[in-house]
């Protein structure tokens, strides 16, 4: 699989969508924006919910749609998955009837994945005797995702599917996506409006915005861009790919990244295992001299990379380089005219928190 072509556009109304992507045929690829960004129609697109005229669409070198030539090949002949915000499961099933479901149009030679594993994969094994309405919203979740991957699908698509839960069934389901996300090699395109979320489950990052794709590209290049940093607003910031280097004495852990180390809360976990950060731009600070006498234990010396506006009046953005890794702080433009910050600078910045992801 080369990866996922798609091409058209979208009038309704006032709405109109542009689209010219080409997504990477692995990993989670996010689809990030605010609602009525045009999220969902891409979704729909790839699903073939919607025929947009002069499309064309392809997974690797099957191509689903091509209006040039009269092409289109409905969705139950796609081989895709969709998970919606909410988990619609049988409620005269149990959650194994709801699951068995999934596999009974496929022969078994067409299988590629079994029962057993996917439930023990999205920690739902204990549960597949309950009904559905004894569930959590968590649960229920897990259960329609495992339903959607036991029809064997080529292509994940999800849309919001997190949106429908409080914060605690959120956090509860989030670890079991990453587990999805590491141990299954199937593409996903996931659709989202939680930066956070994003930051945590994707690879690669496409930002919408009126109906039009902003920019795309990998995940820590395209958060790190300063003409994209605006759209995530307060959350803006960076990811950082680390590995856990070895566990301090005073109970921290240290995160090396190429340009510097982290040192965070302790993480019980093996040495040399990778470590997901994320650092917002907002819990970033800079000083011209390194700061002495100070509580924040990391601060890691950088150079000005480029200066840009933030989400908020009278702030900016200021992109620094920590070695080869980039990270973002915002202040007020005040402070950027007092402390003379131009790319070129050099400077200290001080991490106030670091968010561990996964």
């Amino acid at each position: 699989m080369n990866g996922i072509i798609a091409r058209f556009n979208v009038e309704r109304d006032a709405f109109r969508l542009e689209v010219d992507l080409a997504l990477p045929g692995q990993g989670v690829t996010a689809l990030f924006g605010h609602s009525g960004s045009g999220k969902t129609t891409v979704l729909r697109a790839l699903a073939g919910l919607e025929r947009t005229p002069g499309a064309y669409i392809a997974l690797g070198n099957e191509v689903w749609q091509d209006e040039a030539r009269g092409l289109f090949v409905p969705t139950h002949r796609r081989g895709i998955g969709y998970v919606f915000q909410e988990a619609s499961l049988f409620a005269h099933l149990d959650v194994r009837a709801n699951l068995e479901f999934g596999q009974k149009r496929l022969k078994a030679s067409e299988r590629r994945f079994a029962l057993d594993p996917v439930a023990e994969l999205l920690g739902i094994a204990r549960l597949l005797d309950q009904q559905p309405g004894t569930l959590s919203g968590g649960e229920r979740q897990r259960v329609a995702i495992a339903r959607t991957l036991l029809a064997s699908p080529r292509l994940l698509l999800m849309d919001e599917p997190l949106a429908a839960l409080d914060m605690k069934r959120k956090l509860e389901i989030l670890p079991y996506l990453e587990r999805m996300h590491d141990e299954l090699a199937l593409p996903v395109v996931y659709v989202s409006h939680s930066a956070d979320e994003v930051a945590r489950l994707a690879d690669y990052l496409v930002v919408l915005e009126e109906g039009r794709v902003l920019g795309s590209g990998p995940l820590s290049e395209t958060l790190a861009r300063l003409d994209l940093a605006a759209n995530f607003e307060d959350d803006a910031g960076v990811m950082i790919e680390t590995v856990l280097a070895g566990q301090d004495e005073d109970g921290l852990s240290r995160l090396a990244f190429a340009g510097g180390a982290l040192l965070v809360g302790r993480r019980e976990t093996a040495v040399g295992s990778r470590v997901r950060c994320r650092i917002h731009a907002r819990d970033v600070s800079l000083a011209l001299e390194r700061p002495r006498g100070s509580s924040i234990t990391n601060i890691l010396p950088g150079i000005v990379d480029a200066v840009g506006p933030a989400a908020s009046p009278g702030q900016v953005l200021v992109r620094l380089k920590i070695g080869e890794t980039p990270l973002l702080a915002r202040i007020t433009e005040r402070s950027r005219r007092e402390l003379g910050i131009e790319p070129g600078c050099s400077l200290w910045a001080q991490v106030k928190a670091v968010a561990l992801l996964a």
